[in-house]
Parts: C-alpha cells; structure tokens; sequence
C-alpha cells in the first residue's frame, strides 16, 4: 500500500470517529437539556406551543454542538459533515420517538423534523468550516 493511501485512510477514519464522537455529543447535550427542562417544567406551568418550540430549540443546539466536535474550522466538507450529521440524529429520534410513543404522528411531521435536523447540522457545518482552520 502506498503513503498516499495510508494517509488517506486514516483521514477518512478520522472523520468517522469525529462524526460518531459528535453524535454521541448531541445525544448527551439532548439527555441533560431535557432533563434540565423537565425539572424546569415540574415548577412552572408552561402552554403546549412552547414546550414544542424549546424541544425544537434543544434539538437545534444539540446538533450545533455535536457538529462543533464533528467539524473542524477550516473544513472544506463541513456542510456534508453536518447535515450528515443533523440526519442521523434526527432520523434516529423520529424512530425511537415513534416506537416508544406509539403515537399516530403523520409522515410529515416526521419528514419535516428529520429536514430541520439536516438543515440545522448542514447550516452549523457551514459555520463552523468557514471558520479560519487553527494554527
């Protein structure tokens, strides 16, 4: 095997190990805000419409936060990366979501949670790999 292709697995295997290490991020900042904003609920009485807009918020900065560890500054593929990202996230609560619940949710309230994550992570990979990469 060449040099070249040594290094081009290990990029790639980077990359992955990034992009895992980021959706594992995501999940654990969705696990501590949520538990966060249950304990904040049990105090104070909050309508339906916004406890739906802050779970969308959570999602959100979840998603900004694992794409933070996912993409580097400087990433030429950071939209790739993050919307890869948002997706798989996303994707992955819409699934536990409908089999835990149960719930008759339509197909596209489910589409349109699963595009928000891959807008959310495609946008917060372009941010953060237009930044200038760290020296």
């Amino acid at each position: 095997m060449t040099q070249q292709a040594v290094r081009r697995i290990k990029r790639t295997t980077g990359k992955k190990t990034a992009l895992w290490r980021g959706l594992l991020f995501s999940v654990a900042v969705t696990a501590a805000a949520v538990a966060a904003f249950a304990l904040i609920i049990s105090f104070v009485d909050m309508g339906d419409g916004l406890i739906r807009v802050i779970n969308q918020l959570i999602k959100a900065g979840a998603i900004f936060a694992g794409v933070s560890l996912a993409v580097p500054r400087g990433d030429e593929s950071g939209i790739r990366r993050g919307a890869l990202l948002g997706l798989i996230y996303m994707g992955a609560g819409v699934l536990l979501y409908a089999l835990l619940t149960r719930q008759q949710f339509t197909w596209l309230g489910y589409l349109i949670d699963v595009l928000m994550g891959v807008a959310a992570g495609g946008l917060s990979g372009m941010v953060l790999g237009s930044l200038p990469a760290k020296k």
